[in-house]
């Protein structure tokens, strides 16, 4: 009988999502055959793409489709598990059909976008095929279509973080301003954007180290509403010194330039999805014992 060793069963358990055990198991039953091996899994555990479908997809790209007359545009975030097949070209031609498809049709919400015609079939048939071929789950995050009171401009930095501005006046410095906001992270446009959760925690944790260095009980709210002000100064973008002359603020620049912001969207790929961390080594080790 063919030796299984860790390697072969960590391989199979790449090419398949199937459990380790498992793997051992039906390398075992087809004498080592990996391609054996791995027909006994999708007969056992189906296809990659349904296998695939639980798996935590927290690479990807972000892709931006603008009007010819810049009044509308369009951003979607695709995700993929590993930055490799983020680099991938069905799949980067697939991401920028999409943000077309945005701009273009307008759908509702990411199951209306799915449902779109897509070279023949649904867009989520395409996803699905393409998940079989490539052998990693990727999903439709989401996406933002916009129609602008100025002209958008736009930056994606390294295709993993992008930036719609609306700007009426000056679109040289609105393709700076896309840039700094990669740059930059603001939350808002100005103050009023904020929630109020987090300027209530700002607050609350500014009170807490006040109390802790001692700073008398009739200092503390003043000491507070300065150190929210300064918050909102960090984090909304008309307050932000700019990147390319950091004396001024974005709104000081704005000003100069005789033009005006209107607002701005901003995707970070992977942003508040939790990455699994699997360790191999660990599997394979419990894998080998049996």
């Amino acid at each position: 009988m063919a030796e299984i060793t860790a390697s072969m069963v960590k391989e199979l358990r790449e090419r398949t999502d199937a459990p380790m055990m498992d793997c051992k198991k039906a390398l075992t039953e087809a004498g080592g055959d990996m391609q054996k091996g791995e027909e006994i899994l999708r007969v056992r555990f189906g296809n990659k793409a349904a296998k695939s479908a639980g798996r935590v997809a927290a690479e990807g790209v972000v892709a931006i489709s603008i009007s010819a007359d810049g009044k509308s545009a369009a951003m979607v975030e695709v995700n993929c598990e590993t930055d490799f097949v983020a680099k991938n070209d069905d799949f980067l031609a697939l991401t920028s059909a999409l943000a077309d498809m945005v701009l273009n049709q307008n759908p509702a919400d990411v199951a209306a976008l799915s449902a779109l015609p897509y070279g023949g079939k649904t867009v989520e048939e395409t996803r699905t095929e393409l998940v079989g071929k490539i052998g990693e789950n990727m999903s439709i995050r989401r996406f933002v279509r916009l129609d602008g009171q100025g002209k958008f401009a736009s930056y994606i930095h390294g295709k993993k973080i992008g930036v719609l501005v609306d700007i009426a006046g000056d679109e040289a410095l609105a393709k700076d301003i896309a840039m700094h906001i990669a740059a930059s992270k603001p939350k808002s446009l100005d103050a009023s954007g904020v929630s109020q959760d987090l300027i209530d925690t700002e607050r609350r944790v500014a009170i807490e180290k006040a109390k802790e260095a001692g700073k008398p009980e009739a200092m503390l709210e003043k000491i507070a509403d300065g150190t929210v002000q300064k918050f909102l100064k960090e984090v909304t973008l008309l307050s932000q010194p700019f990147v390319k002359d950091d004396k001024q603020t974005i709104e000081q620049v704005l000003k100069s330039k005789g033009s005006q912001c209107h607002g701005f969207s901003m995707f970070i790929v992977g942003e508040g999805i939790e990455k699994k961390v699997t360790d191999f080594a660990a599997e394979v080790a419990a894998a080998s014992k049996v």
